[in-house]
């Protein structure tokens, strides 16, 4: 089972460095990935701060929400977060030294809660700490 994060996923439907890497895995997925539902919200944060940073115009921000809308519906399976993955990732985040924030330890939890084998990341922070807790990252 793949697990992919926010960060995955703004690059398949925005222009990022690593679009292409991103958009050639998904094509080649013969699975729907997973995701936690907090993606909905931290994808609308992604695409405001791109608005905000002359990145995406109003037109284009637009039509990369329609685009993410059609995804979230027909292209992953969006989990819901459970109070204990709320716990989980709090205490992953107490360890200070792994280097991870809210979102990617919410990812992070909800992977392992649901057995994800794979994690589809660009976060290098996220990347190892799925490697130590036995989620192998997809390297793009």
């Amino acid at each position: 089972m793949v697990y992919v994060d926010t960060s995955a996923i703004v690059a398949l439907l925005t222009v990022e460095p690593k679009t292409h890497d991103v958009t050639t895995w998904y094509a080649g997925l013969q699975e729907m990935p997973y995701c936690a539902d907090w993606l909905l919200t931290e994808f609308s944060s992604a695409i405001s701060i791109k608005l905000r940073a002359g990145q995406l115009t109003e037109p284009h921000a637009k039509l990369v929400r329609k685009e993410f809308n059609l995804l979230a519906a027909e292209g992953l399976r969006l989990i819901p977060v459970s109070r204990t993955a709320f716990k989980r990732a709090a205490d992953m985040v107490k360890q200070h030294r792994y280097g991870l924030r809210a979102g990617g330890s919410l990812h992070l939890a909800v992977a392992l809660e649901l057995g994800a084998s794979h994690m589809a990341t660009l976060d290098n922070t996220l990347a190892e700490n799925a490697k130590r807790k036995g989620v192998k990252p997809i390297v793009f």
